[in-house]
């Protein structure tokens, strides 16, 4: 697969992205790419495999074999009129989709799969891959005729999602397809992605049979290590290793080679040096094996020779259908009964639980797997991607969003694959199970926070807006954990405390208010309390309508009466539906009294101990916020009124092709990437309902004072420079007469030189607070909206906030209240109250206009005056950028 705008052969140019390794819907994966003229030979083994039926639903005939002149014709293509593309699977060709247009805006389409791979979700792939490409060549419609016993191929055609219409005329079902995108579409692509990447992570954790490649009889070794851990977990099913020179590892036959194993194999651990791992592939490969992990080290992690290695492992096992755990990585675990899988280096795996667990560290999952066990938590399963070549944290997200097994789940990440794949899946998820993650530095692989483009603050605002709880280190990530694997969500920020210490209740209750939560006043038994008074206290405390949460704090001077205290607990807290956390004798984790006792791990209804009273606040803070964030409603962008996206979209095509104009098109007919553009926004903004103050640029005295004159008094001058705003005394306000306006001049004219460029404007309505609103393209996000306000103050301490385009009104609500300023817009320390709903419709427009425009690599309103009935965009300024492709994470489905 090529990377940049275009792939290049002897023979063929189309865009880089009309490539993709897919996965397919039982989970196996697939290469996705055009025809190409050497695919001659691949094309004729192809249809040699077909049965005479797809044969005959394909041509409406016999027709035995093709000829030389039909191979030809369907292997050369102009990638422009007549497009075709393949599936393929190691170096065999299983599947053709191919359009020819027939007239402006129609193309005929058809498809051939071969039998064997047909129900396997290719058909349903192909047609998404080749209806986007079909829609970059202006093709709005495909035509296809059907046989009537073509069942298959005309339920395809209806279940894409697509508005569809067919007719019945001579023997044949004409159907026409609509290319246009509908929601229906969108959810029917989404829904498929789910499933498939869903079902392929299963097969690596739910295998009937594990080979463990390069398991020598060596102590310490890394094969023999998880060869040993497999047998001592109790894996349900056989265990093969694979050693070239022995009989036997560990007690256990060992066999010369992956394929000389009598049974199947779904799950290869690979632990041989880095240098043999591809020839390994292969032979999993041909073996039939489902999945990889790749233990062995030796990739990314060691430079570009290691990385080039690495992208090679990936490729070639997507190409063979495989999918990939790591390389260098600690391995998979599944405690479910019925697999008992411990694939990894790490000897203690908790018991059973409803947490699942991805870290991108192989060298810290030991460690945080130990830490996992010693707080007693149990886990559903675990993933340690390594340096993450094919499966990562968003794969594993799909599979728990399905598995009952899991309620919780915890992520260790050093960098993000697809953010804004990551951030939409989360966003879903979260509605139903709660996700944790800790986003630690970025790594060479992935894209890491500094890589971005974007602060780490703008990660954790878009953190936010999808629903995770972020937290800074691996001791909040277990504290927030055990809280949201054994507790209820609070219905609100009230705290109630219980405690038998004074200044251990206080503190706890300074640390509720520092947390943005609401403590009632603490209830101390006094050190003496036990089981009665503590049971007592905490059920009035639950019963309160004004409670929605409570800590309890037992820290008894002299130990005696443990477990009476902690049965007391249990039984109050049992059937109240609020979250009760402690601190209980300074315990961490899950304390055996505190337990509701599980087949292998602590049930629901345990109550999680923390080793302070500020860290079971915090994590409790933590949940109350996601638990306020998840009782508002999901609702979709709003339809505004007022957008012309014709027209907009013409006038940035417009000025990008007048900006490059002796650009040649490519021979695919893709026009070349041109310079960035700035211009004023003022126009662009009109398409989406929004009007910029108007303003006159002069270069004279005399023009400022007939632009007042114009404009009307009293009026605003300032330095034309769009940068000029981040300095001081660039500005002249409320200027009412000519002598003021020269004076104005003048100043400006000695700072900055005769002919400085100034914008006179009229004063905007007063009182008004000045705030700023922004969009950027971000290259892995993709269009991101800021806002902040427009205080020196505020931009010096980047008092910025950030939402992934397009905005809802609750994304803008929350954007507008998430800056540290935000009290000023609403009437708090001396300012008046303004317009918010006006500002924050205008956040919305401005956020679908992000997410109509990718040309619009960066968008700045400076400044947005926000007054008591409206808000007033004072300046506008636009770069415009041709796209190197589209956004990918909104087109047909592909592997990152």
């Amino acid at each position: 697969m090529g990377c940049g705008f275009t792939v290049e052969t002897v023979e063929a140019q189309y865009p880089a992205h009309w490539e993709a390794d897919v996965v397919l819907a039982d989970g196996g994966t697939a290469h996705v790419r055009p025809i190409r003229p050497a695919d001659a030979d691949r094309l004729r083994s192809f249809y040699s495999r077909l049965s005479d039926e797809s044969i005959y639903f394909r041509f409406f005939g016999p027709r035995p074999r093709l000829s030389d002149r039909e191979v030809e014709r369907f292997t050369n293509v102009d990638y422009v009129s007549r497009v075709a593309l393949i599936a393929t699977i190691g170096a065999e060709m299983v599947a053709v989709i191919r359009y020819d247009r027939t007239g402006p805006g129609e193309a005929e389409v058809a498809f051939l799969v071969e039998d064997a791979h047909q129900g396997r979700g290719v058909a349903s792939v192909l047609l998404e891959h080749l209806a986007a490409t079909a829609r970059e060549r202006g093709i709005e419609r495909f035509v296809a005729d059907v046989l009537p016993a073509n069942m298959r191929m005309t339920g395809l055609l209806r279940q894409a999602g697509y508005t569809a219409q067919s007719q019945f005329e001579d023997g044949v079902v004409r159907m026409t397809l609509d290319l246009t995108p509908t929601d229906t579409s969108t959810e029917v692509t989404i829904a498929r992605e789910h499933r498939a990447e869903s079902r392929s992570i299963a097969r690596l954790l739910t295998p009937g049979s594990v080979a463990v490649i390069g398991a020598s009889r060596e102590p310490g070794g890394v094969g023999q290590t998880v060869l040993r851990n497999l047998l001592a977990a109790d894996f349900t099913g056989p265990v093969y290793p694979v050693h070239r020179e022995v009989r036997a590892v560990a007690g256990v036959r060992a066999y010369p080679s992956v394929s000389e194993i009598d049974g199947d194999v779904d799950l290869a651990v690979v632990a041989v040096p880095a240098e043999g791992v591809l020839d390994v592939v292969k032979e999993c490969a041909e073996k039939g094996v489902h999945g990889l992990v790749v233990v062995s080290s030796g990739f990314g992690e060691t430079g570009d020779q290691g990385r080039a290695r690495q992208d090679e492992l990936a490729r070639i096992a997507r190409s063979y259908g495989l999918r990939v755990v790591g390389p260098n990585c600690l391995g998979i675990a599944n405690t479910d009964p019925a697999v008992k899988l411990n694939a990894t280096l790490a000897a203690t795996v908790p018991g059973r639980g409803k947490v699942g667990f991805f870290s991108q560290s192989g060298a810290l999952g030991t460690a945080l797997l130990q830490r996992v066990a010693q707080r007693g938590m149990g886990i559903s399963s675990f993933v340690s991607a390594g340096n993450r070549a094919d499966v990562s944290g968003n794969d594993l997200l799909q599979y728990w969003e399905e598995d009952d097994s899991t309620e919780v789940i915890l992520l260790y990440l050093e960098s993000l694959g697809n953010p804004r794949k990551f951030t939409r899946l989360a966003r879903r998820i979260a509605r139903s199970k709660p996700v944790v993650v800790v986003k630690s530095g970025g790594t060479p692989s992935g894209h890491s926070a500094e890589e971005l483009g974007l602060p780490d603050s703008a990660i954790s605002s878009l953190f936010e807006q999808a629903g995770l709880i972020r937290v800074d280190d691996l001791i909040q990530l277990f504290d927030v954990g055990q809280l949201l694997a054994y507790q209820p969500l609070p219905a609100g920020p009230r705290v109630a405390l219980v405690t038998n210490s004074d200044a251990l209740g206080l503190l706890a209750a300074h640390a509720c208010r520092a947390a943005g939560l609401e403590p009632r006043a603490p209830v101390n038994l006094g050190p003496a309390a036990g089981a009665a008074e503590y049971g007592r206290a905490l059920a009035g405390e639950l019963a309160s309508p004004d409670v929605d949460s409570a800590v309890v704090i037992y820290m008894p001077p002299i130990p005696g009466r443990t477990e009476e205290v902690a049965d007391e607990l249990l039984r109050v807290s049992k059937d109240s539906g609020k979250p009760v956390v402690a601190t209980f004798r300074g315990h961490l984790g899950m304390h055996p009294a505190l337990r509701v006792p599980g087949p292998s791990a602590p049930s629901r209804g345990s109550i999680p101990s923390y080793a302070a009273p500020e860290e079971a606040v915090r994590a409790l803070a933590l949940v109350a916020r996601y638990a306020a964030w998840r009782a508002q409603p999901s609702t979709p962008p709003h339809e505004l009124e007022g957008v012309d996206t014709v027209r907009a979209r013409d006038l940035v095509h417009e000025t990008l092709s007048g900006s490059a104009p002796d650009a040649e098109a490519s021979p695919a007919g893709f026009a070349q990437a041109g310079p960035p553009v700035e211009i004023d926004a003022a126009e662009l903004l009109s398409c989406y309902g929004l009007t910029v103050w108007p303003a006159e640029i002069v270069r004279s005295s005399e023009a400022a004072v007939a632009a007042a004159e114009s404009l009307g008094w009293p009026v605003v001058v300032k330095v034309a420079d769009p940068g000029a705003s981040r300095r001081a005394g660039t500005v002249r306000l409320g200027l009412t007469g000519p002598e003021m306006v020269r004076h104005a001049y003048t100043e400006f004219a000695e700072l900055f030189g005769e002919g400085v460029e100034l914008a006179v404007q009229r004063m905007a309505p007063q009182p008004a607070v000045p705030t700023v609103a922004g969009v950027i393209e971000d290259p892995a996000f993709g269009p991101v909206v800021s806002f902040g306000l427009g205080e020196v103050t505020a931009r010096l301490l980047q008092d910025q906030g950030f939402r992934l385009a397009p905005l809802t009104r609750e994304d803008a609500s929350a954007l507008v209240r998430s800056v540290r300023a935000a009290p000023l817009l609403f009437g708090e320390y001396g300012y008046p109250p303004v317009a918010v709903d006006a500002l924050e419709e205008l956040l919305v427009r401005v956020g679908r206009l992000a997410h109509d425009l990718p040309e619009v690599a960066r968008l700045d309103l400076d400044q947005v005056l926000v007054g008591e009935s409206d808000a007033i965009i004072l300046g506008a300024r636009a770069i415009l950028r041709t796209p190197a492709g589209p956004r990918l994470d909104v087109g047909p489905r592909r592997l990152s």
